[in-house]
């Protein structure tokens, strides 16, 4: 599941507003933080506020109860809010581990630049690389949230092959090329601007899902600053069994979720 809080101005009230305690089993949930704060806390101690460009990295596993609303201070202040989370499936063999939690601030999530290198004849060709290669940078950049970006691995521990970017194109109407592994699930979501991806126009707020086939995923920019997340992901292959806020492989663990949440087996 992805879901997108699209940009919001708050006014200052004092109020916490947010979701109160509720259960988790089975997956992970990604919380990224563009405008405004979030102050959250989890039935094993884990407490803190994420704010602009941090990430809530949240492996629910075996059971959680968790709970998030706006942050206090953001509460008093008010202001724009924009937020994005993902659910992340877990392997079955993973799904019962002890759950944890992954604080990555702005600051440990690496930077790689985008540059258009010179080629041999005089052209130029476009690449998604580090700028270390290619000179100076400035026609883009991926903040390298999970997987690896070229040489760069990403701040995320995974328990399977994720690939999560947060991009910015700041050239339109030029192709930059992203490689994935052979068979990974691909999506790319605009948050700003538009895109051509593989020949179709892709505008604000729109998804693009991405066939398995080939390896490489060409995208450019309909106007300079766009701003895209890219998801991808190895398949799990593994039957899924969802209901609210489970995710299993079977309908028996279902209800055995249920029953646990039920008897305070999740936490409290």
């Amino acid at each position: 599941m992805f879901d997108y809080a699209a940009p919001k101005v708050f006014p200052p009230s004092g109020k916490r507003r947010g979701v109160g305690q509720h259960p988790h089993r089975g997956f992970e949930t990604i919380t990224i933080a563009f405008q405004g704060a979030v102050e959250h806390g989890d039935s094993v101690g884990n407490r803190g506020v994420i704010g602009p460009g941090d990430i809530q990295w949240m492996t629910a596993a075996r059971g959680i109860i968790h709970e998030e609303f706006h942050s206090t201070e953001f509460g008093k202040t008010g202001g724009n809010f924009e937020m994005a989370q993902l659910w992340l499936n877990l392997p079955a063999k993973h799904k019962m581990d002890p759950p944890r939690y992954q604080p990555i601030l702005e600051k440990e999530i690496p930077v790689v630049a985008l540059t258009r290198c010179a080629a041999d004849d005089g052209g130029v060709e476009d690449k998604a690389e580090p700028s270390s290669s290619c000179g100076a940078g400035g026609d883009g950049s991926v903040k390298v949230i999970a997987g690896a970006f070229g040489a760069t691995k990403g701040a995320a521990h995974t328990f399977s092959p994720v690939e999560l970017w947060d991009v910015t194109l700041q050239v339109p109407q030029v192709d930059f090329e992203f490689e994935f592994p052979v068979g990974h699930n691909v999506v790319v979501f605009v948050r700003r601007g538009g895109i051509v991806v593989q020949g179709q126009t892709v505008g604000a707020q729109g998804v693009a899902l991405m066939h398995r086939e080939g390896t490489t995923l060409r995208v450019s920019g309909l106007e300079a600053a766009t701003q895209l997340l890219i998801l991808g992901g190895e398949p799990l292959h593994e039957p899924i069994a969802a209901q609210g806020p489970f995710v299993m492989n079977t309908n028996a663990e279902l209800r055995q979720a249920m029953v646990d949440y039920q008897t305070g087996k999740l936490g409290q």
